[in-house]
This record gives C-alpha cells, sequence and structure tokens, in this order.
C-alpha cells in the first residue's frame, strides 16, 4: 500500500495543501467520513454518562443530539479560526474526551447530572487560565519528542479499533464471535482494495465506501434495529440547562480540573501530529488558540449538560490515510455534524453501523497515525546521543496501561486519573527523559527535513586510516609490479 494518498485536488498553485479550497462536492464527501470515523467515539461519552446518572433512553438521545451541534460548532472555530485568539487553522475534530468519562461517572453517582455540569463549566475556564502558559511547552517538543509521542498515539488507540471488531466491549456477551470477525476483514479488505487500484475520490473516500458497502453487506444476515431511529423526534434545537442546572462543588470542581491537564497534553499531542502529517509547522500560537478553542467549547456545553471537549486522534489517521489535508474539509464536518444535530433522526441513523464494520476502517486510520511517526522518528539523528533511549523509554512506559490495564489499580483513585492515560504518561516521559539524557532543548523546532550530520571525529579519522592504508598497500603493489618487469626488459 501506498504512504501518501492522492492529492485531491490537481491544483498546482503555491496554496498550502492545509489551506486549500476542494471542490464542494469533494468537501462534502471527505467532510461525511469524517464524521462516520469520529462518531461512535462522539456518542460514548454521552451514552455512559447518561445511563450512570439514570437519564432516560429518550433523554440521552436528545443529549447526543445537542452534543452533535455544539461538537460541530467547535470544529469549525478550531479549523477556521475566529479572531487571533481562537481556533489552531488545522484540520482538527473536536468531540467529548474520553480522558473525563471516569471521573464524570464518579461525579454523576454522588452529585448528578447538576453536579457534572459545574465541574465542566469551571474545568473550561481553567483550560482558558492555563492556555497561554502551557501552550509555551512547544520547546520542550523536538522531533525525537513528537515522534515518539505520536507513534504512541497511534499505538495506543489501535486497541479501540480492536474492541470495535470485536463487537464493541470485550465484556459484553458474544464478543469475538466470527460473523463480527469476518465482516471487519471483509470491510478492510474493501478499504484496501479501493485505495490501492482506484484514484481521485474514490481512492480519497475509500474509508466511507468500506463503511456504507458492508453496513449494507451486514443487513443481509443481521438486520438492523431501527426502533431507536423510530423513537428519536425529527428536530431537536439544543436548550441551557434542559436536564438540571449547573452545580458547584469543591470535590468534583477540583477533580475535573486536574484530569483537564491530561486533556491538555493530549490535545497539544493531537495539534502537533496533525501539524506534523499536514506539514506544516505548530508554534504556541497555535497551541494556545487551540486550547482556548477546547476551554470555551467546554465552559460553553457545561451550560447544556455536557462533557469537555478535546481532538479526536481517530481523526488524525484518517488524514495521513487519504492526504486529504485540508482544513475547509473538517469545516463542512463541522456543518455536517450541526445538521446532525438539528435533525435528531440522522444522529440516530449512523448510530446504526456496526460496531465490526468500523473496526475493521480503524486498523488501517489509526495504523496510519503510528506511521505519521515512525516517519518523524526516521529524520531525528541517533548518532552520538541518547535520543534511541528516549524514544524507547517513550513508548515502552508509555504502552504500559494500554498493554497492562490494571498495572496501577493499587494507586490511589486521583492518582490513577492520570496513570490510565498511557498518551499522558508517554508525553512526561519523552519531555523529561529528553531533558534529562540529552541535556538540552531546542528553542525552535524546525519541522524541516534533516540534512545527514557529518561524521564524528573518531569515525572520520578511523575512515582516513583506512584510505591511507589501502593507498600503501596499492602503491607497494605498483613499485613491486615494476621491479618484476625491469629484469624481463632487460633480457
Amino acid at each position: 500500500m501506498k504512504d501518501i494518498a492522492t492529492p485531491a485536488s490537481g491544483s498546482t498553485t503555491s496554496t498550502a495543501p492545509v489551506d486549500e479550497v476542494l471542490p464542494f462536492t469533494q468537501m462534502v464527501l471527505y467532510g461525511l467520513q469524517h464524521v462516520l470515523v469520529m462518531y461512535a467515539g462522539a456518542v460514548a461519552v454521552p451514552l455512559v454518562v447518561g445511563n450512570a446518572v439514570g437519564l432516560p433512553a429518550e433523554h440521552i438521545i436528545l443529549l447526543i443530539s445537542a452534543d452533535l451541534f455544539i461538537c460541530g460548532f467547535a470544529t469549525i472555530v478550531q479549523s477556521l479560526g475566529v479572531t487571533q485568539w481562537l481556533g489552531c487553522k488545522l484540520p482538527l475534530i473536536q468531540g467529548c474526551t474520553f480522558a473525563a468519562l471516569i471521573p464524570m461517572v464518579l461525579i454523576g453517582k454522588e452529585y448528578g447530572i447538576g453536579g457534572i455540569s459545574g465541574a465542566v463549566v469551571v474545568s473550561g475556564i481553567f483550560i482558558l487560565c492555563c492556555a497561554p502558559w502551557i501552550s509555551k511547552l512547544i520547546r520542550f517538543f523536538p522531533k525525537v519528542v513528537m515522534g515518539g509521542i505520536v507513534t504512541l498515539i497511534g499505538l495506543s488507540i489501535l486497541p479501540v479499533a480492536g474492541g470495535w471488531i470485536g463487537g464493541g466491549n470485550s465484556e459484553m456477551h458474544g464478543f469475538g464471535q466470527p460473523f463480527a470477525l469476518l465482516m471487519a476483514a471483509i470491510t478492510l479488505v474493501i478499504i484496501l482494495n479501493i485505495y490501492t487500484f482506484a484514484s481521485g475520490v474514490l481512492k480519497n473516500t475509500s474509508v466511507l465506501i468500506g463503511l456504507i458497502l458492508c453496513t449494507v453487506l451486514w443487513c443481509f444476515f443481521k438486520p438492523l434495529d431501527f426502533n431507536l431511529v423510530n423513537a428519536t423526534p425529527w428536530f431537536h434545537l439544543p436548550r441551557v440547562m434542559q436536564f438540571a442546572r449547573p452545580e458547584f462543588h469543591l470535590i468534583p470542581v477540583a477533580l475535573l480540573s486536574m484530569v483537564m491537564v491530561v486533556v491538555m497534553v493530549e490535545t497539544m499531542s493531537s495539534m502537533m501530529a496533525t501539524g506534523d502529517i499536514v506539514g506544516k509547522k505548530v508554534d504556541a500560537r497555535m497551541l494556545r488558540n487551540g486550547l482556548n478553542t477546547c476551554g470555551l467549547a467546554t465552559t460553553i456545553c457545561g451550560f447544556f449538560n455536557l462533557f469537555p471537549y478535546a481532538a479526536f486522534a481517530q481523526n488524525v489517521g484518517l488524514i495521513g490515510l487519504t492526504g486529504v489535508r485540508s482544513r475547509f474539509v473538517v469545516s463542512v464536518s463541522g456543518v455536517i455534524l450541526i445538521v446532525m444535530g438539528l435533525f435528531a433522526k440522522m444522529a440516530a441513523l449512523v448510530v446504526l453501523i456496526p460496531k465490526p464494520v468500523l473496526g475493521g476502517a480503524g486498523i488501517v486510520m489509526f495504523g496510519m497515525v503510528a506511521v505519521s511517526g515512525i516517519r518523524t522518528l526516521g529524520q531525528v539523528n541517533y548518532r552520538n546521543n541518547n535520543n534511541g533511549m528516549v524514544v524507547a523509554l517513550t513508548l515502552g512506559i508509555g504502552m504500559l496501561p494500554v498493554l497492562v490495564p490494571n498495572l496501577f489499580h493499587q494507586f490511589p483513585p486521583m492518582v490513577q486519573l492520570f496513570l490510565h492515560s498511557g498518551i499522558t504518561i508517554g508525553t512526561l516521559t519523552a519531555i523529561v527523559a529528553n531533558l534529562t539524557l540529552n541535556g538540552s532543548v531546542p528553542f525552535k523546532v524546525s519541522h524541516d527535513a534533516l540534512v545527514p550530520d557529518p561524521l564524528p571525529p573518531s569515525t572520520a579519522a578511523r575512515n582516513m586510516a583506512v584510505r591511507t592504508v589501502r593507498m600503501w598497500l596499492l602503491l607497494r603493489k605498483v613499485q613491486k609490479d615494476r621491479q618484476l618487469s625491469q629484469p624481463a626488459q632487460e633480457e
């Protein structure tokens, strides 16, 4: 399979790919593809939290619709940029973060949906206060750190695709049925064939086509349940404090604010991964604007009884797979999300996509995130430094929570909130390891291709000595040949 997809447009202008405006039809198709990829993750948090606090099914559907509506607006602001303070102008999809899922469930069981909403409002303000100074950490992300983190993101989210392939959750009844694995494999084969042998729009929408075809194929063997769609109203406009008024309690506010530190680190990692894929340097200002967008969206959604927002790492892999790097495509995804939030039946229809079908697509998309990180690591100089050890520690420690989920269960709950995220502890490990082992941090991070460094003095001296000996042996041989030839000429 080729590493880079065919560009979406044959334009020869000097416009950067991330700022390219594609034809309307293509942007709609590519935007819908992004929505289908992120939808399962976007609705998972409202589903879990809504059930945890005891909301009825019809209220959970309305909660999902409101979530999609605000998610769409946040995505548009993030990708297009509004004023000089909001939006990183990168193709990033915004959605409810999984990092805050467990704390919100704990808060909801104790304080209800109102307690969650109050904590979300304060946590959003906390992000806005921290964004100006935490964004300056960009100087701690040279290529060896960034490449390790991006690779870690791709490897860490692969288990999500594995869960989808098995049917959704490893603890569910009938997880990993042969039929589910077969459908995931068929989805993967269809996507790979379209991606390999098609071109242009067909190639770049291979994931979308694969999801649609395999969903239709699934219906022939296991009919989909449309009861949820029938029970969903056609139109729903989100309302402020629809289910409860925000309540402010010290413990939930402190707990969720601490989790936002994790969310900010993960969001910055996703922004830098996206910037590396689309070929745009991510600086402190872009990080600040991206965090400001997440903070503002989180503050607003708290008044709608919704949950904290962050950049979705799942869609980073889709950009790497298709090669469609335009941020305006993601803006169209935001418009689609708004429409789905207003017309709730559309949102309910997307829920019907079988999880194994999503899992088959997720394998290649999430794997492409790791490939992007590996490309960056390939540009790193490993001579006469400890960069190899930095990468080893980043991946080794960062993958522990993924490979051994119960490794830190003996720690206090507050500590587990940080340790359960491999991306978070891997990012912190990469920064600390680079500072400790390499002893310096570049204040300017260049995204240009690296020029191979000259050989170390010891290597150069050794090579010079070898060449000198070879030259001496060659001269000795020539001299010997001449001595042998002289007697023959005299005779």
